[in-house]
């Protein structure tokens, strides 16, 4: 098994925090852009894509900040982590994204959550 490399990508969005966290935390919110349908049971998360599902569990939260999760058969350390960021100045919504991924999967993945983020955007009816 070969280290997975950490990534960032970064996501403006026409949103307030508080919306936007309902989206990433709760099933209900991430089966409208983010997996075909989440089921949760406390902290473990049941992602279920064309059939097939993968199991991830919450590994910490702060209400309209973050989510992170870590996917159960990862055999390392990795996680996935969406975290809103609200600019000072200008008030403008971010949503940053952290992942990790085998060296040669890193563009396949970062446009992965590119096409999912656009789908959360229309969701939110953001631009």
């Amino acid at each position: 098994m070969s280290d997975k490399i950490k990534f960032e990508l970064e996501f403006v969005i026409q949103s307030s925090p508080q919306m936007l966290y309902q989206y990433l935390a709760t099933p209900s919110g991430l089966s409208e852009w983010f997996a075909d349908n989440v089921n949760s049971r406390g902290e473990k998360f049941t992602f279920i894509w064309d059939g097939a599902e993968e199991e991830a569990k919450l590994l910490k939260r702060k209400t309209d900040e973050f989510v992170r999760f870590a996917w159960e058969e990862a055999e390392d350390d990795s996680f996935f982590e969406m975290k809103i960021i609200v600019d000072e100045i200008t008030k403008d919504v971010s949503l940053f994204i952290t992942d990790f991924a085998e060296d040669d999967e890193i563009d396949e993945s970062k446009m992965l959550w590119t096409n999912q983020v656009s789908d959360l955007k229309q969701v939110l009816g953001s631009s």
